[in-house]
This record gives structure tokens, C-alpha cells and sequence, in this order.
């Protein structure tokens, strides 16, 4: 059965930023603006600036470190 009524459009997906400052990203330097940008993110990784948060109960294969279990 059709209907009168126009059909609902999904909005367009907003184009990612670039991580670091935030403008439209380039084609050739993808998600990032430039190759600068993509050269400090670099260097973050690099300087170890990223880290994933760890808690002293697990090691690094995220088995449970003796004497630290709760119960």
C-alpha cells in the first residue's frame, strides 16, 4: 500500500576528524589531516603517551596475580 507521506531520510554520517586537531581528514593521510598530524600521533605512540589502563590484579595475560584475589 503507498502513502502520501514522504519517506524519512537517515542523516548523513558526519565525516570523522582528524584525531589530533580536529579538521577534515586528507585522502592521502588518512584519518589524519596532514602529515604532520599523523607524524605527532606517531610520536605519541612512540613516547608510549597511549596506555591502556591496567588494574594490579591481572597481568599482562589477564590472569589473576597470587594473593590478590577477593572472596
Amino acid at each position: 500500500m503507498m502513502s502520501d507521506e514522504p519517506i524519512p531520510l537517515k542523516p548523513r554520517k558526519a565525516r570523522a576528524a582528524c584525531p589530533i586537531c580536529g579538521r577534515p581528514p586528507a585522502p592521502e593521510a588518512k584519518p589524519f589531516c596532514s602529515r604532520r598530524c599523523a607524524d605527532v600521533d606517531l610520536g605519541r605512540w612512540l613516547n608510549e603517551s597511549y596506555r591502556v589502563p591496567v588494574t594490579e590484579e591481572t597481568d599482562e595475560d589477564g590472569e589473576a596475580v597470587p594473593g590478590t584475589e577477593r572472596g
